[in-house]
């Protein structure tokens, strides 16, 4: 059963003097004239978002949304009243946070992650509280594997992840760019998965192509400044600053630069040998 909150492929059945009117479920959803292609006819196939409009009517949209049912996305709090928190997600109508979805309050103009799912009667409702949409069965999940990593959580080990949108992970501190943030997004790679179901993640993928690909920036940066200003006692900051690589990363690549003889170590910087 088709629900809102999603993205649908609907047939235009009829152009009127408010827009078009796409057939979904056995009914009509309206996607309002300026939204509407000019050269759009009856019968052609649009790529639309349905939701409740401002008058809580099923409407389609072709804005994508930061996120839609099932997902998580930053959003900005744009009002607070007595039903609760409303984002803004991308849309016309702002989302509602209510009180009993938010991990702590929010306050106007805050930056939060926020979940997009319905409440029992069926209504789209964002929340907060991240871990009780979290998968706790990783078994799909195997080391080596591509994901994208979601930021939703700073802790002393590290960066709290969401995996593809559906599971916990950690990306370690000698992993994480120095400036990172609630929100941010990476490509990364599971580095292991543990055996009380945690998920380790790592921004570099593993084995020789992780290995090659930050020789290759440690190279290009040596190229353009012959020495580098580095070395091991450099602090994340500085390394990422130069390399756009973490402190592990780099010490990875001058160890296998080095052993190579491609590099020779000064005090306080590497240089390419000559």
């Amino acid at each position: 059963m088709a629900q809102s909150g999603q993205f649908y492929t609907l047939v235009i059945d009829q152009l009127t003097a408010r827009g078009a009117l796409l057939r979904w479920e056995g009914q009509s959803v309206l996607l309002p004239q300026r939204e509407v292609p000019a050269s759009a006819q009856v019968g052609d196939e649009l790529r639309v978002f349905v939701y409740p409009g401002r008058r809580d009517e099923l409407v389609a949209t072709c804005r994508k949304p930061l996120a839609q049912v099932g997902e998580f996305a930053l959003m900005r709090v744009v009002q607070v009243d007595r039903h609760g928190a409303f984002v803004d997600w991308g849309l016309d109508k702002d989302l509602l946070v209510p009180f009993a979805e938010q991990d702590e309050p929010l306050q106007i103009d805050r930056r939060c992650l926020v979940h997009v799912g319905r409440d029992r009667s069926g209504r789209l409702v964002g929340s907060t509280r991240v871990e009780p949409f979290l998968s706790s069965d990783v078994s799909a999940l195997k080391p080596g594997q591509a994901v994208e990593a979601l930021v939703w959580k700073l802790t002393d080990l590290g960066a709290k992840v969401i995996l593809n949108q559906n599971y916990g992970g950690l990306i370690y501190h000698d992993e994480l760019p120095p400036d990172v943030e609630r929100g941010q997004q990476f490509k990364a790679w599971v580095k292991r998965v543990r055996d009380d179901g945690g998920v380790d993640v790592t921004l570099w993928p593993s084995g020789q192509s992780g290995r090659d690909e930050a020789c290759v920036r440690l190279l290009e940066a040596l190229s353009q400044h012959n020495p580098l200003p580095l070395c091991d006692t450099s602090s994340p900051e500085e390394i990422h600053q130069w390399l756009g690589l973490s402190k592990k990363a780099f010490k990875r690549a001058v160890g296998i630069l080095y052993k190579q003889g491609r590099l020779e170590l000064r005090e306080g910087a590497i240089a390419l040998k000559s």
